[in-house]
C-alpha cells in the first residue's frame, strides 16, 4: 500500500523539474535561416509572440444605432 503514493508521486515531482531559462538553440546549433524577404533572422522570442493575426484583439464596439434594413429584390418565397 505505500508503493502505490510512491508511484503517484514521481510523474509529479518530474513534471515539477523543468527548466523555466530562455530558449537556445542547441550547442553546435543555429537557429533556421531567415524567412524569404526578412532582412534579418528572428530571435527565439520572436518566433514565441504570436501576430494580431494569429490572436486577435475582442471587438468590444456596440450597436450605436439601428438602420432599416433596404428591401431585398431576390428575397422570393419558395416556389410550390
Amino acid at each position: 500500500m505505500t508503493r502505490r503514493p510512491a508511484i503517484l508521486l514521481v510523474p509529479l515531482l518530474l513534471a515539477g523539474c523543468g527548466s523555466a531559462a530562455g530558449l537556445k538553440p542547441a550547442p553546435g546549433a543555429n537557429l533556421p535561416v531567415a524567412p524569404l524577404g526578412a532582412a534579418a533572422t528572428p530571435t527565439p522570442q520572436a518566433l514565441l509572440t504570436p501576430t494580431s493575426q494569429e490572436r486577435p484583439q475582442r471587438s468590444d464596439e456596440l450597436l450605436r444605432r439601428s438602420d432599416e434594413r433596404r428591401s431585398d429584390e431576390f428575397d422570393l418565397p419558395p416556389s410550390g
